[in-house]
């Protein structure tokens, strides 16, 4: 071995041209690993890494402080108020992370600013018992469905709506991963605001959308419902394989519904999904189903999330279907752009609606440095946030061109 390091030296020094293309060529695989931490920087790749730590070994101790700051452009086309000004550009979020250990013990956590409500999005401790083992106790994720999400754009699928993706609940969780099996178990004894009898001002200044009461039928979809009603005793059980480049997995849960005295219901979903990388492609499809039952029936159930109330169905099956192609490109600070058309489509629902919520999204999501930007083409029928509701019978097609940037340090 002594004697290839002078003879290296002198093919280094004898082919110059040689010397500078292997420089060339490991600087190429440096930039293009840039490129991918920089993607995983967006809204959604960073709130996972965040909350789903995996058992991997510790560089340091200590913790760290991250964060990140937001704006957003919006236009919509069912607001007159709006589509005449032109659209409105607002101050979006501003939040804090912090992650890391301290003697062994794995810290997550993470507070969020809005202009109109103040959230915690996830706090909790955990452990590794070894290489494949990981517990977590706090506010965690709920285990179901497609990670990190079930979506590429800036709105989430719809299963965020209601309360199926990317959804943070008090409990405990367990988490075993190895490279083809990973498999999680949680208990939830509430949600994150403590259930019904949570000490908090607003039910409704959540980040994840939770069930916060039943709808009676004299009930306007985004009143304040007037009886109560919290997610209880929720167990989680997701279990996923690795192929070579596809991971297949089910996802089951099942759970009390209380009013502040007692049991008034429960509620059961599942959902089988995939998660396809073929080169720079990537695949999302799921299928959702859950029913939430109650003693005495109603078609509708009350959700809160983002300072206000809204409704969904109390059953109904979803479908997705994501498609996302990232193309590395080298414009300016631009290192990255990610293209994706996600398709959503709710059917099935309860009670005597007949039209389905269905929501596609077209668009490219940014990654320059620090800053991350997603570029959106929302297409609704009766979906939140695009001027309709889950629990909404409307034919109408509303169209929202959203545009949100931010700053990750």
């Amino acid at each position: 071995m002594k004697k290839l390091v002078p003879l290296s030296l002198i093919i280094l020094l004898a082919f110059p041209c040689l010397a500078e293309e292997t420089k060339q060529l490991a600087n190429k695989v440096k930039q293009l690993e840039v490129e991918i931490q920089q993607l995983k920087k967006s809204l959604h790749s960073v709130d996972t890494k965040v909350a789903e730590a995996e058992p991997v070994a510790k560089e340091s101790e200590g913790i760290k402080l991250g964060g990140a700051v937001r704006f957003q452009y919006v236009y919509e086309d069912y607001n007159d108020d709006n589509s005449a000004r032109g659209g409105d550009l607002d101050f979006d979020v501003f939040r804090l992370d912090l992650n890391g250990e301290v003697g062994g013990v794995i810290l997550s956590a993470q507070y969020r600013w809005f202009q109109y409500m103040n959230v915690i999005h996830h706090a909790w401790a955990g452990y590794d018992f070894n290489e494949q083992w990981q517990g977590q106790m706090g506010i965690t994720r709920v285990p179901f469905g497609n990670l990190g999400y079930n979506s590429h754009n800036y709105f989430f699928s719809s299963n965020y709506y209601v309360g199926l993706e990317d959804d943070y609940d008090a409990g405990i969780k367990f988490i075993r991963k190895d490279e083809k099996h990973d498999l999680r178990i949680a208990f939830f004894f509430t949600d994150e605001m403590g259930g019904i009898d949570g000490y908090v001002d607003d039910r409704s200044d959540r980040y994840s959308y939770d069930i916060v009461g039943v709808r009676a039928n004299d009930e306007g979809i985004w009143d304040e419902p007037a009886s109560e009603a919290a997610e209880h005793n929720t167990l989680s059980v997701r279990y996923a394989y690795q192929l070579s480049n596809i991971e297949l997995g089910f996802s089951w849960l099942s759970g009390d519904i209380r009013d502040a005295s007692s049991s008034i219901g429960d509620r059961t979903a599942f959902a089988i999904h995939g998660d396809a990388q073929f080169d720079r492609w990537n695949i999302k499809l799921q299928y959702t189903d859950y029913d939430y039952n109650f003693d005495s029936y109603s078609p509708s159930i009350a959700v809160g999330a983002y300072s206000f109330y809204d409704s969904i169905p109390s059953e109904a099956k979803l479908y997705t279907v994501n498609v996302a192609y990232l193309k590395p490109v080298e414009f300016g600070p631009i290192t990255s752009l990610n293209f994706y058309n996600n398709y959503n489509l709710m059917t099935d629902k309860s009670g005597s609606y007949n039209n389905d919520t269905i929501m596609n999204v077209l668009g490219v999501a940014i990654a320059s440095g620090g800053l991350y930007t997603y570029v959106d083409l929302v297409s609704a029928q009766n979906q939140p946030f695009v001027g309709g509701t889950m629990a909404g019978d409307s034919d109408d097609w509303q169209t929202r061109f959203n545009i949100n940037f931010g700053y990750y340090f």
